[in-house]
């Protein structure tokens, strides 16, 4: 099965420039616990809600501080093409649950966001015992 199958399509983005404060509204009003950043349209990170509790609170920013202070500056990814078995190996290495979607190695245009959790809801355990080890291992580091 390939990504393009089963990603989330491609979320609004926050500017790097925006607040935290402006940040964690947006992630509330849209039942969000990720959000892609941008400078002028070109993806330079994510901020997601434990960022903003573990980098952002922990580390005296205040709601008024810039999002890229706190943001991970590291934009992990996969292709829509990809393979779910090799992304979710990707997500199980790089321990993330999310992964940013790009059309293709060409192009490079933000399409989409798969996470664990929408390969866990596609995934039919009947029909491929294999994905499904795969998806419990990435879950396991979650508890």
């Amino acid at each position: 099965m390939q990504v393009k199958n089963l990603m989330s399509g491609k979320p609004e983005y926050i500017e790097a420039s925006a607040t935290i404060g402006e940040a964690a509204k947006r992630l509330e009003q849209e039942d969000r616990g990720f959000t892609p950043v941008a400078d002028r349209e070109k993806l330079v990170g994510v901020l997601t809600d434990r960022d903003i509790a573990l980098r952002g609170m922990t580390n005296g920013k205040t709601a008024n501080d810039k999002v890229s202070t706190i943001m991970s500056g590291k934009v992990l990814y996969c292709y829509e093409d990809d393979d779910v078995k090799d992304v979710l190996q990707n997500m199980h290495q790089q321990n993330v649950q999310r992964l940013i979607v790009l059309n293709n190695k060409t192009n490079k245009d933000f399409v989409g966001v798969v996470s664990l959790s929408d390969i866990a809801e596609k995934c039919d355990a009947k029909k491929d015992s294999d994905l499904t080890q795969r998806v419990i291992n990435c879950c396991q580091r979650y508890h």
